[in-house]
């Protein structure tokens, strides 16, 4: 495969620790289904090529498997790992325990990327900060993601250059027919359960 015959890659971040739930989220059943096979077939209403960031043995019989080079480093460890496997210059990164986001809003992300070719990267701001895990990235984030990396450095949103970061703000959200509630992401068994029992639109 070239690097021009995929113009999008997906890519699943299902590596964290999930301590918090107290089993893997990407296991974890929301509507009878599973918090990873959400996000795979959102992902892949957008591209086909789809990956996943975490243990080959676990989800490689899932989508190929991605394993980060810098172990035990959080999402930016996953987002290096991706980008540094990825043959498209725009890539979908999204997090497994984000399972409101929709088909429009990945595209809506997707297309504001493409329609600023200077930006690094694409990203909402909403819920009071960045969401850097339902957000589009180009390979070069990775040069960046590496140098933080080797440094010690963990925190995803400073490496946003404000120059070459396309800030999406909860008004353009709105006025595209998006709620910041997609966003919302699962880390405990409560929201898990309150999950279930509201319709989150």
């Amino acid at each position: 495969m070239n690097a021009d015959s995929v113009h999008v890659a997906g890519f699943i971040l299902a590596g964290g620790k999930s301590t918090r739930m107290g089993k893997d989220k990407a296991f974890v059943a929301l509507d009878g289904r599973t918090l990873l096979a959400r996000a795979l077939e959102v992902a892949r209403s957008v591209t086909p090529e789809v990956h996943i960031v975490g243990d080959s043995v676990k989800f490689g019989q899932f989508a190929p498997a991605v394993e980060d080079l810098f172990r035990d480093c959080g999402p930016l460890g996953g987002i290096h790992a991706a980008l540094r496997a990825s043959q498209a210059e725009l890539n979908l990164i999204l997090a497994v325990d984000i399972p409101f986001v929709s088909l429009a809003l990945l595209q809506y992300l997707i297309t504001r990327a493409e329609q600023s070719p200077s930006a690094m990267v694409t990203a909402a701001r909403a819920n009071g900060g960045w969401q850097p895990l339902c957000a589009v990235y180009r390979r070069e984030f990775a040069d960046l993601a590496e140098n933080a990396l080797r440094g010690g450095r963990y925190k995803i949103d400073a490496l946003f250059d404000a120059s070459r970061t396309l800030a999406i703000g909860e008004e353009q959200l709105a006025a595209a027919g998006f709620s910041a509630t997609m966003f919302r992401n699962l880390n405990t068994q409560e929201e898990l359960e309150a999950a279930r029992c509201k319709d989150v639109s």
